[in-house]
């Protein structure tokens, strides 16, 4: 705890960055003998404005909380001095000097998959996401995300469902819950998977720090699939990062006339990999498939279902299309709802599933 309290006190210094933590343990070789280092130690170092606020001290305010945060079994650092830092992260141009943990730690040594898409998803692009989650946790790969809603809750629920868990790293301080309403994944999460951040307690969800959150996610991964992005989505700055870090990125490819596959899209025209189920990527990463894993997001055949095709569509083109009465197109709908293969959306419109 001594140890904790050295790396925690001197990340309170305002104005220090990862580069300059970093600069300054490779000079020192510790935390605790950066903050005993005098002014003349520090000279060429760190800029004078930076280390006048070293010599002034920690926040002790700040140090205190922490400590008492970390009283609670399930919370914990991990730092670059750890046997346990995830290699693959260290590996990064910018890794994190420490991270504050909340959940199984053990998680940290699997090899692990990022799932990122938007956060307005629609159904189907949900669905493959906790599917393909869910097979690529049986195969021995723990699911990473940004806990945001969407695509990273249900790549979240995928990968907890599945055999290696799942990973969250967030944009706020790991004692924000937020959004508000994942509060019941957070709880799922702390009891079988890992919520990290590298942001002080307390950190409000700042714009900024999402994006260079994305770099953590990728950084743990060895891949990278993109189920569902518009052209501007944060996703594509993970897969960015991914790309930037030798990480192998992954897309789902969509319908040509929704927005939400214009991201996929341009990463498949970039060199991403096209993938249609959980077995192209364990191929490509050169894994076995688990045991009787199934296909995922392929289309039935026959009739109505084909009918409806993967695009939003109404009742009334479904008349026009299957020659039915609006009667009996209300009645298969509502069947198709029940057994889980139809969703219905904002608008009068419905959506096929699988």
């Amino acid at each position: 705890m001594e140890d904790a309290a050295d790396w925690i006190a001197l990340s309170t210094i305002a104005g220090l960055g990862g580069e300059s933590f970093r600069r300054l343990l490779a000079a020192f070789g510790g935390p605790d003998a950066v903050l005993r280092a005098g002014k003349h130690d520090l000279a060429g170092i760190v800029e004078p404005a930076l280390a006048g606020r070293i010599l002034q001290g920690p926040d002790k305010q700040a140090v205190e909380a922490a400590l008492k945060w970390l009283e609670e079994p399930i919370n914990d650092i991990v730092t670059l001095a750890d046997e346990d830092y995830p290699r693959l992260l260290l590996n990064v141009p910018d890794p994190p000097p420490f991270l504050y943990l909340r959940g199984v730690r053990s998680l940290l040594g699997r090899q692990a998959i990022a799932i990122v898409g938007s956060r307005n998803a629609t159904p189907q692009g949900m669905e493959n996401a906790r599917n393909f989650a869910r097979v690529l946790s049986d195969a021995g790969l723990c699911i990473v995300s940004g806990l945001a809603l969407g695509i990273d809750a249900a790549a979240h629920e995928g990968g907890l469902s599945g055999a290696s868990g799942s990973i969250a790293v967030v944009g706020t301080g790991i004692d924000i819950s937020y959004p508000a309403r994942n509060v019941d994944l957070v709880r799922e999460l702390e009891g079988k998977g890992l919520i990290v951040s590298e942001f002080a307690l307390g950190t409000p969800p700042l714009g900024t720090n999402f994006p260079r959150r994305n770099r953590i996610i990728s950084g743990l991964s060895l891949g990278c699939l993109v189920v569902e992005a518009g052209i501007r989505s944060g996703s594509l700055i993970t897969a960015r990062h991914a790309l930037e870090q030798g990480r192998e990125i992954f897309a789902i490819p969509g319908s040509i006339h929704s927005p939400l596959s214009k991201g996929p899209h341009r990463l498949i025209k970039q060199g991403a990999k096209l993938v249609e189920s959980a077995q192209d990527i364990l191929e490509e990463l050169d894994l076995p498939a688990p045991a009787a894993a199934p296909v995922v997001a392929q289309p039935e055949t026959g009739g109505f279902l084909d009918s409806m095709g993967f695009d939003p569509v109404d009742a009334d083109t479904l008349c026009l299309r299957t020659g039915l009465s609006p009667q009996a197109v209300s009645i298969r709908l509502l069947e198709l709802e029940i057994a889980g293969l139809v969703k219905g959306m904002p608008g009068g419109m419905y959506q096929r599933l699988r």
